[in-house]
């Protein structure tokens, strides 16, 4: 990509634009950033990165490739009739908008032009994101690969079918969060049994390390590496005899069908108050 302009400036774009930057995806002066009031962020993103802050739209959209468009849900149909005059066909719009369709979009953009859905986490501020991406019918080849790169820059990349994106919301998008509760119990129970929180805080985070590690290098499936961790009246059998016993597989499971129907139920609200501009499937 020659030219990217971002629409918002919050911790997503900050993230995304570090990647890029420190990946050296794309020059400093090739991207530009626009929010809806704030010339301190745009001032200090500019000190940071060397990027080009400005609060004229059809400044940012001049000549841009990919157009991301970091904005809340609620803001997204204002700052699409804010750019749709200045999107061409030779652009990729780009939204990590929550529960926004490809339709509306399409619809609100008024033209043919590339248009990527990803949902990336919180991670993407550690360059550590499970991202997800779908892609319109009239985004190219090259154009996906563009998009692939640039999530790249913050983390792992899956290309899926966009009804798959509430699935991914509910597991990878809010996945960071559960995993936040869970700490925060280990710890608890740490300090509880008498270590001190900085002790059992190391401890428990090179331990989520470890066995993330094991599961990315290892052939084997987590139901293996469990049982080979699992010795016969040990220590782990005991414990996690306690987790079967509270059903803390079936909360799980619960917990992330329940984000999973949120999301679906998010986005069906926002296509609704869209649907005067979808374009018909």
């Amino acid at each position: 990509m020659k030219k990217i302009t971002f629409i918002g400036a919050g911790s997503m774009a900050e993230a995304i634009i570090s990647g890029l930057v420190a990946e050296q995806v794309v020059d400093p002066k090739n991207i530009n950033v626009t929010n809806k009031s704030n010339e301190a962020r745009l001032a200090s993103l500019n000190e940071k990165y060397g990027v080009t802050g400005t609060r004229n739209i059809q400044e940012a959209m001049k000549e841009a490739d990919v157009v991301l468009l970091a904005v809340k849900p609620k803001d997204m149909l204002a700052t699409m009739q804010s750019i749709q005059p200045y999107i061409t066909t030779e652009m990729m719009l780009v939204s990590v908008a929550a529960g926004v369709h490809t339709a509306s979009l399409e619809g609100i953009a008024a033209k043919e032009v590339a248009i990527i859905r990803a949902m990336p986490n919180t991670s993407a501020t550690v360059g550590q994101s499970a991202t997800a991406i779908s892609t319109n019918a009239y985004t190219t080849a090259e154009q996906r690969q563009t998009a692939i790169t640039l999530f790249e820059t913050i983390g792992s990349v899956v290309v899926v079918e966009e009804e798959q994106l509430d699935a991914v919301t509910g597991l990878s998008g809010s996945g960071p969060a559960y995993l936040y509760y869970l700490v925060e119990a280990m710890e608890k129970s740490a300090q509880d049994l008498g270590l001190d929180a900085g002790t059992a805080k190391q401890l428990i985070i090179q331990t989520m390390l470890g066995a993330a590690e094991m599961l990315k290098h290892s052939t084997k499936s987590p139901a293996t590496l469990r049982k080979e961790v699992t010795s016969p009246g040990g220590t782990t059998e005991a414990g996690l005899k306690v987790l079967q016993n509270y059903e803390v597989d079936q909360a799980f499971i619960a917990c992330i069908e329940e984000a999973t129907a949120q999301s679906k139920r998010m986005g069906k609200q926002i296509s609704d108050q869209l649907a005067q501009y979808a374009v018909p499937r």
